[in-house]
């Protein structure tokens, strides 16, 4: 059963932004999608199972961006 995660990310600005979190996101094991809502900076995951939060903040990291504490 598919598992879904929201998780906001500081910085983003433009759709490069969007791109750049997308795509090292989706490149997490396990991660089927990626969206990425800009204006609030919200980004949600659905994957295979629960995610690793530094797996998450390193590919967030990683895109130049910062993940927000939750």
């Amino acid at each position: 059963m598919p598992v879904t995660s929201n998780y906001t990310v500081t910085g983003m600005t433009c759709e490069h932004c969007v791109s750049a979190v997308s795509g090292e996101l989706g490149s997490l094991d396990g991660v089927d999608d990626v969206k990425v809502d800009l204006g609030t900076g919200v980004v949600t995951v659905t994957s295979e199972r629960p995610l690793d939060e530094g797996a998450v903040r390193a590919a967030v990291d990683e895109a130049g961006y910062e993940l927000a504490d939750v």
